[in-house]
């Protein structure tokens, strides 16, 4: 079913970055989206167990990293390691946005957002924030999609 549901409902691959006093995290995600246009709203689905879901409530601002179709790589560094044990983004280069949410070299845009609400939703909480900073690095680019076999291998 799992592998159905990515299949009809197509999504780009991010990494969600957080700053939280002198932690850093960043964290590989296929449920981010917008949601309004006036103000500029985005959310992304985190679960509680995640290290960054704690930092991001901590800090009030996150990062969403657009993934393209080359950073396969990247997704899958940020998205199979914890960041309670590894320091994600010791090896990987990135700047600050304004807020001071790093911004990976290798996404082709992002979106720095400030927190505005917090919803459940089952297994994961929707954080929806308004954008405050964003740049496009790579403007030729071609997003990287989710396909669940590129992640966890086939049914």
């Amino acid at each position: 079913m799992q592998s159905l549901i990515t299949r009809a409902v197509p999504t780009g691959v991010c990494v969600v970055t957080v700053r939280a006093g002198e932690r850093i995290n960043g964290m590989t995600v296929a449920w981010a989206t917008q949601v309004s246009f006036k103000p500029k709203l985005i959310m992304v689905a985190i679960a509680p167990p995640r290290y960054t879901h704690g930092l991001l409530k901590e800090s009030g601002f996150f990062c969403i990293n657009a993934l393209a179709t080359e950073s396969m790589d990247i997704a899958r560094h940020f998205g199979f390691k914890s960041g309670r044990k590894v320091d994600k983004l010791k090896n990987v280069e990135y700047r600050n946005a304004l807020h001071g949410s790093p911004v990976l070299e290798d996404a082709f845009a992002y979106l720095e957002c400030k927190l505005k609400d917090v919803f459940p939703a089952g297994d994961h909480d929707m954080f929806v924030g308004e954008v405050v900073d964003s740049g496009e690095l790579k403007p030729d680019a071609t997003p990287l999609i989710f396909k669940w076999e590129d992640f966890f291998g086939k049914k």
